[in-house]
């Protein structure tokens, strides 16, 4: 036999074993792959976090000076004035303002992706509609987690005390990452529909007027009667006492119901506008 006897089989140039085969079971919307795919999406976006300074700078390293600044400037002044450390009020509320400092570095993570066309790319390809927004709002949570925690170390050094408990601490955390989800979910729908970086500023602007009308900032009663209903039932300010009570003691419940109700009410109102205005930037290209 000789060799142009033998059937010889067409072979692409490009070695097939190289690239992984898609899995064409299910549909790419389907529920099975929306895990997987949150999961892909969740490890690149937390990943561009680390690897961006930014991060640091926004959601640690200003938080940190910030309440040590606080806390030698009006730490005595508090504690003449409540009886007990400023660190309980103070504490948590650079916690909350490092969460939503922290949310403008994503947003220029959204509004880079749709000015190089990547989030187009994404669109394209067979992946789940629905897992880059997941992504998104999940791993903003794990950042104000972990950002919370050394804001939480941080605050133990310097005289903070866990007096509820160390399962009161650990429901401590939850406060501001369910926050932090809110507060990303209204900033991700208003970048989606105004890709600029000047968003960053605004969001700047409104986490300084809710940090000086809270009720961590100084006690309540400190503030004129006018102004104390809104200062009382912004949504900073339910979230501050709340966490006051989870480490110094005091009432829980009803702040974070406030929290809830303001935290669950922020999802309702920009769900759907943040799935529509995702979708129609993710087309444009």
């Amino acid at each position: 036999m000789t060799v142009t006897d033998q059937i010889v089989e067409p072979r692409s140039a490009v070695d097939e074993d190289a690239f992984a085969v898609p899995d064409r079971r299910f549909k790419e919307n389907s529920l099975r792959l929306l895990g997987p795919h949150v999961w892909v999406q969740t490890q690149r976006l937390l990943i561009g976090l680390i690897r961006d300074p930014m991060t640091f700078v926004f959601g640690l390293a200003l938080p940190i000076f910030f309440l040590v600044v606080m806390n030698i400037v009006l730490g005595d002044a508090i504690r003449a004035l409540t009886g007990h450390s400023a660190l309980y009020g103070s504490v948590p509320l650079v916690t909350l303002i490092g969460a939503m400092n922290g949310a403008s570095v994503g947003i220029l993570g959204i509004v880079t992706e749709h000015t190089n066309g990547l989030l187009a790319r994404l669109w394209v390809v067979p992946v789940h509609r629905a897992s880059g927004l997941i992504a998104r709002i999940i791993s903003d949570a794990v950042r104000v987690m972990l950002n919370s925690f050394v804001l939480l170390c941080v605050g133990l050094l310097l005289g903070l005390r866990l007096e509820q408990g160390l399962l009161a601490g650990l429901l401590w955390l939850c406060v501001p990452a369910l926050f932090g989800m809110a507060f990303a979910t209204m900033a991700l729908t208003i970048a989606v529909y105004w890709p600029n970086p000047t968003l960053v500023e605004a969001i700047t602007l409104v986490s300084a007027v809710l940090l000086f009308f809270c009720t961590g900032f100084v006690p309540l009663d400190q503030y004129p009667k006018w102004i104390q209903p809104v200062v009382e039932h912004q949504p900073l300010s339910y979230a501050t006492e709340a966490m006051r009570g989870l480490t110094l003691g005091g009432p829980v419940l009803e702040p974070l119901t406030g929290t809830l109700v303001w935290s669950a009410g922020i999802f309702i109102v920009c769900a759907i506008p943040m799935v529509i205005g995702y979708r129609k930037a993710s087309m444009r290209g």
